[in-house]
């Protein structure tokens, strides 16, 4: 499992309609609060501010197609020739990171292939890596381009 140290950061939130919503800064907009978004926000600012991954190169909750299914992966990176790099998938804190999720994550790398895989749930992250065919688990995320 990879150590993730979260960075403080001050989340706009607010309510509703009766339900929590938080600003997101990269899609610059209120997105409703629930456990895996709050997750997903919190890796990106680690993303952002930790490991210096532009912003700018980071899309988030994006349609792709899985032969006629329609599915979102949750954290996309690209690199600096915006070919698709790392792939994240995020559960809420309350999910395990089982099979099933490296699984998930794994067809949508069919859809949009990348050298790099990750899963989080917040407390655990596993990231990794493609060398010959294989996965291979790292112990950090890669360091950006």
């Amino acid at each position: 499992m990879i150590k993730v140290q979260y960075p403080a950061y001050d989340f706009r939130i607010k309510e509703e309609e009766g339900k929590e919503m938080i600003f997101d800064t990269l899609r610059k907009g209120w997105v409703r609060l629930t456990s895996e978004e709050w997750v997903r926000q919190n890796f990106i600012q680690y993303l952002v501010q930790v490991k210096k991954y532009p912003s700018a190169l980071i899309a988030i909750e994006k349609e792709i197609w899985l032969g006629e299914l329609k599915k979102r992966f949750d954290i996309l990176v690209y690199d600096n020739s915006h070919q698709p790099w790392l792939m994240a998938e995020c559960k809420g804190m309350e999910i395990a990171l089982t099979e099933d999720v490296l699984h998930q994550v794994l067809r949508y790398n069919i859809a949009v292939p990348v050298p790099y895989l990750v899963i989080t749930n917040g407390s655990y992250c596993a990231g990794f890596g493609k060398k010959d065919g294989k996965l291979v688990m790292l112990n950090d995320l890669p360091t950006p381009f």
